[in-house]
């Protein structure tokens, strides 16, 4: 018989919402500190300084206040007799998104670009929290938005935004010297999401991939593993997981490093990486 298919990682609403919140709490006190000279520093991605990267966190929670005054597409779609889905077509789902991301990232940098030019980085993450606190309370986690991508679960889409946060958090620290922390939910989701992201690049079970304390997936086609310690397996930390699955480092130089544990034939995961654009 065919494995059974594994059902999707759920995720707990009330944690996301607060990690969303509490995350971008820490980076706007974070880059209000922010002196002239370091937000003029290079971020590490590609043309942007300090300032676009900050601005483009500003962004991640703009998108989704955005995509939460889209509340009314669907009810009008289905009032014309059109699909219900606002762009149509099967939702993304979270095993989708990551690797949907790389064919949007031009665009996503040159609007970073105008977006932080167009005002202060204090104003423009005062404006957006100020919409978040307006708007996310009465956010409808099933409702079906549009967003960049195309039509995504409003419950999921907050569970990216903990993604991206994490992610460019991580960016921020290491461009401007910072030490921004970050919340233990919004970190859980980020790792989770980018584990499930690699099962769903390379089925299979031959090769168990942890990231204690938060992730435990198996990939990777081959002989089945069901018992005892699997042949192949990788361990890291989530930090380093979250950097090499989004191309910020190298599978090699991470295993060098030691910050990599890989054992077994089929642990070597250096060609499936990056996962996210």
């Amino acid at each position: 018989m065919p494995p059974a298919k594994k059902r999707p990682r759920s995720y707990d609403s009330g944690k996301i919402r607060a990690a969303v919140v509490a995350q971008f709490g820490h980076v706007r006190e974070a880059v209000a500190g922010l002196t002239p000279e370091q937000l003029a520093l290079d971020s590490g991605l590609g043309e942007w300084t300090v300032r676009e990267l900050a601005a483009h966190l500003c962004m991640v929670v703009e998108s989704l206040n955005r995509a939460i005054e889209n509340r009314d597409v669907e009810n009008r779609a289905v009032e014309r007799g059109g699909p219900a889905g606002p762009a149509g077509g099967r939702p993304l789902t979270l095993a989708d998104w990551p690797a949907a991301t790389a064919a949007h990232a031009g665009a996503i940098a040159d609007g970073v670009r105008e977006y932080a030019a167009s005002a202060p980085p204090e104003e423009l993450f005062a404006r957006t929290a100020a919409r978040l606190d307006a708007l996310l309370p009465g956010a409808d986690d099933d409702r079906v938005t549009a967003i960049r991508l195309g039509p995504m679960r409003l419950g999921d889409f907050l569970v990216t935004r903990t993604v991206e946060l994490t992610v460019h958090t991580d960016d921020l620290n290491r461009a401007a010297g910072l030490a921004v922390p970050f919340d233990r939910q919004a970190l859980a989701a980020c790792t989770r999401v980018l584990a499930d992201a690699l099962a769903v690049k390379a089925p299979g079970a031959s090769t168990e991939v942890r990231v204690p304390p938060y992730a435990v997936v198996q990939c990777v086609e081959g002989p089945r593993h069901t018992r005892g310690t699997p042949p192949n397996v990788v361990e890291t930390d989530p930090l380093t997981w979250i950097r090499l699955a989004t191309g910020r480092t190298g599978w090699r130089e991470e295993v060098e490093a030691a910050r990599v544990s890989a054992s077994g034939e089929r642990a070597d995961l250096g060609g499936l990486l990056p996962l996210m654009g």
